[in-house]
């Protein structure tokens, strides 16, 4: 299918399995954004530093592998690259309660998890966005992060509160399960993805680089074709690989700098990212052991929190279509600039109460900020760029997420959980600036 002429990708077989993985998936995802923080504070007694490591490792492998992630993933089938991940992952998140069962957990297996579970999310995260337009088609892309926003937006709105009550009533390292299990449904799932990718990618005529990988292709093929051609053909065979995963690492590089509006876009998601390294690391720790919120009302509390990004995820296609991708950016980058700062007044008592409203009415606005970037960079990228695009957007947002929880688990340590937690704050809510001080994105069709 490379098209979606219905109204309703819910008619697609594909569409349905493929947002269905995402949707369980991220359910289990928002289990262990509740679990892992809170196995490490609670069951391992971890200080507000080794909290921040803990977030710093998770987000690690998006700055050391982000952007040749890209150029392997645009050489390979997505399918497969999906479900190879989410194996993985499940089969690392298993490993923290069996470890707990036997009374042999300690905070460096989890660092190690937290590791090897961000490295299969970075080839994940890739594959996954890159797929959407051959499912979708162009027509139906809006459509389709429209739902993968609401996905998101219904697994923060459950998926905090059943790992909170899962780890109140299984313990912290029991609850990782239910994300375990998420992942091999996921894979399950995919599996049974039929979409062809019809892969119009590197190397495709037409494409402004059709003679340089055509010869490079057609080399490859003739050394694989061939036999007794020695190891000198074989050396010079890496060596042109190598080369030309560097050029394509660099086109991916050359194409979201040479975008302006892409280039604030990424600058919106450092600062957003690097303010949810902060935010990871500390809200737990200020809720839990400052406010003194039990593990299944904090779960609770951050689900009520994103109730908002559910309305935004049904908004964010409707403004799109009605303001333009341009305009639906600008309000909603500057709607969220103003409803994220009341989170710092969260405290105890009545005053618990701000902490879901701010957090839903700014979960609106962020969630159609999503939903119309992610619509303008993929309608503007050609098809055999999508995965390099999508690589490169990634390390550019969330290569600094380790550094917000380094940053966190210092101040935490330093200063106290409570000035962390403050600091977070202050960042989420200047995290959008860059596109507020560039009206004239609002001319973007």
């Amino acid at each position: 299918m490379t098209t979606t002429a219905s109204r309703s990708l819910w008619r697609a077989r594909d569409f349905r399995r493929y947002a269905g993985a995402d949707a369980i998936s991220k359910v289990g995802s928002q289990v262990s954004l509740v679990a892992l923080p809170l196995t490490a504070a609670i069951t391992l007694h971890a200080s507000p530093f080794q909290v921040g490591l803990l977030t710093a490792a998770e987000m690690l492998a998006f700055l050391l592998v982000g952007l040749p992630a890209g150029a392997w993933v645009d050489r390979m089938p997505r399918r497969p690259v999906l479900v190879a991940a989410d194996v993985v992952r499940a089969a690392a998140l298993l490993s923290i309660p069996a470890a707990a069962a036997a009374g042999a957990l300690g905070l460096p297996q989890m660092y190690a998890v937290a590791l090897l579970t961000g490295l299969c999310t970075v080839f994940f995260d890739v594959a996954h966005q890159s797929y959407l337009p051959a499912i979708v088609g162009p027509r139906g892309l809006a459509r389709g992060h429209g739902v993968l926003a609401a996905n998101v937006s219904v697994a923060e709105l459950s998926g905090p509160a059943i790992g909170g009550w899962l780890v109140q009533a299984l313990t912290a390292p029991m609850a990782v399960v239910a994300d375990a299990l998420s992942y091999a449904v996921s894979a399950l799932l995919l599996v049974r993805v039929r979409t062809d990718e019809g892969r119009g990618r590197a190397g495709s005529p037409g494409e402004g680089r059709g003679t340089e990988q055509g010869e490079r292709q057609g080399t490859g093929q003739g050394e694989r074709q061939g036999t007794g051609q020695g190891e000198g053909r074989a050396e010079e065979q890496g060596e042109a690989a190598r080369g030309g995963l560097r050029s394509e690492i660099a086109e991916g590089l050359r194409f979201v700098l040479g975008q302006p509006v892409l280039r604030r876009v990424a600058m919106v998601g450092a600062l957003t990212m690097t303010s949810f390294g902060l935010w990871s690391a500390t809200v737990p720790l200020y809720l839990v052991r400052e406010v003194g919120v039990s593990p299944g009302a904090y779960g609770t509390l951050l689900s009520a929190g994103a109730a908002g990004g559910v309305f935004g995820a049904w908004l964010g296609p409707r403004a799109v279509a009605r303001m333009g991708t341009g305009r639906a950016m600008y309000a909603s980058a500057l709607a969220a600039t103003l409803f994220i700062p009341p989170l710092a007044f969260t405290g105890g008592g009545a005053r618990l109460l701000i902490f879901p409203a701010a957090l839903a009415a700014s979960g609106v606005a962020t969630t159609v900020f999503s939903v119309a970037q992610g619509t303008y960079r993929q309608s503007i990228c050609p098809p055999h760029l999508l995965g390099r695009l999508s690589a490169t957007m990634r390390f550019l947002m969330w290569g600094p997420t380790p550094l917000g929880g380094l940053l966190a688990g210092t101040l935490g340590q330093l200063a106290g959980v409570r000035v962390a937690f403050w600091t977070a704050c202050g960042a989420y809510a200047l995290a959008h600036l860059p596109i507020l001080l560039a009206p004239g994105i609002r001319r973007v069709g």
